[in-house]
């Protein structure tokens, strides 16, 4: 990973109080809360923003009209899975393995897959 875009990276996660830099000898960054408070969801919305936009909007500001005006439903339902899942998954689980069981069992199933 080019420097550059791992600095752009931090310097997103510091404005999200995910990080903060630490100076001196063993400086560079390190968590601003133990990693079992930070989830999957905050780093992604702080990388990326919002989770699941359509078109860049929010789901819920996305307007269809006639057959595609239950899109709209779609997509706030898979915003709401997404969201389940990666609020579920902190740091700390991604880093010792150990995922919510859920998560494993939707993972662990063939169709998930495919």
């Amino acid at each position: 990973m080019p420097p550059k875009y791992l600095e752009n990276i931090l310097l997103q996660m510091r404005r999200a109080g995910l990080v903060r830099g630490q100076r001196g000898p063993e400086g560079g960054y390190v968590l601003a809360r133990p990693a079992t408070e930070i989830t999957l969801a905050d780093v992604i919305r702080a990388v990326d923003g919002p989770l699941a936009n359509v078109r860049g909007e929010r789901p819920e500001h996305v307007d269809y009209r006639g057959p595609a005006e239950s899109l709209q439903q779609v997509w706030i339902a898979l915003r709401a899975s997404e969201r389940a899942i990666l609020e579920e998954v902190t740091l700390e689980s991604v880093a010792t393995g150990a995922l919510p069981e859920r998560v494993r069992k939707l993972a662990a199933d063939p169709a998930a897959w495919d």
